[in-house]
């Protein structure tokens, strides 16, 4: 005789995570940077303030036509549509959509605009040289040096700050709440520790003289501004700009893909790759007699 086996009733209905549009925004933006959240939130206000309607009553045709609406850079058309289909894939895997209309949604392709923020080396070196003050100046040799996005050295604590051999290191907090530690010059060490002075390890190391605290990267964007303005280039140079230069000054002196790739925290070797495309050393144009 067969043993019985137990039935196991299914549910006939996902259990929902969220009960409505606004609980569900909140989970979605859980864990976001404060300035992630802050964007997001605007994307999804434009959203709901043209359809006028729950998420779950959204067409795909409503979808698109909201798209047709963005205007400005294609980057910033790309930014908001990836917000929205990150918040309609997250509803749909929590089970509060039944299905996701986003994921039909193409965002617009953007001109690779990478070689054009990149700066040249004596370009770089005159911002430093002319950065206002001896923070300012330490705040952008370690922006270049180092390749860390702006909120990574805004966040930095001289706790963060180890010594390593002759020289020291950095650990910053970079996506995705992933932690890298990144080996400075032997120079750029010793002045950064001289920069510290008798200053305690929870103390800011680039702090605000208006307020107490940490700079900005409100703040940190106007000192970048303000020395390459000095330094005659006419273009809006942001501190991203530094890590594109860190990228690809770095590869053209023979660095290892792989480890420019570890340095930056890259998710993947393709995306550091992009660099050796956007300023290539040699091509077969100059094989041609034209």
């Amino acid at each position: 005789m067969n043993a019985l086996v137990p039935v196991v009733s299914l549910p006939t209905t996902i259990n929902r995570q969220a009960d409505s549009d606004s609980e569900l925004i909140e989970l979605w933006l859980n864990g976001r940077t404060f300035h992630t959240q802050l964007a997001y939130r605007n994307d999804v206000a434009r959203f709901f303030a043209f359809v006028g309607k729950p998420l779950a009553q959204v067409t795909l045709r409503e979808f698109q036509a909201f798209t047709e609406t963005l205007t400005g850079a294609v980057a910033s058309k790309r930014r908001v549509i990836a917000a929205l289909k990150s918040l309609f894939t997250f509803a749909s895997k929590i089970g509060y959509l039944v299905f996701n209309v986003a994921a039909a949604v193409r965002a617009p392709k953007s001109p690779d605009t990478l070689a054009e923020r990149i700066l040249t080396e004596s370009h770089v070196q005159r911002m430093i040289a002319l950065a206002s003050n001896r923070r300012d100046q330490m705040l952008l040799r370690l922006l270049y040096a180092s390749g860390v996005r702006v909120s990574e050295l805004c966040g930095l604590k001289w706790r963060n700050c180890q010594q390593n051999g002759e020289s020291g290191q950095i650990t910053v907090l970079g996506k995705g709440g992933k932690v890298r530690s990144i080996v400075l010059p032997v120079g750029l060490w010793k002045d950064l520790m001289e920069l510290r002075g008798e200053a305690g390890d929870d103390a800011p190391v680039f702090a605000s003289r208006k307020a107490a605290g940490h700079l900005t990267t409100v703040q940190v964007l106007r000192i970048v501004r303000n020395a390459a303005t000095k330094a005659g280039i006419k273009a809006h140079v942001s501190p991203h700009w530094l890590r594109h230069c860190h990228a690809s000054h770095a590869l053209d002196r023979g660095a290892a893909l792989n480890l420019v790739q570890v340095t930056l925290g890259h998710s993947s070797l393709s995306v550091t790759g992009r660099y050796l495309h956007a300023r290539p050393g040699d091509s077969s144009a100059r094989y041609l007699a034209v």
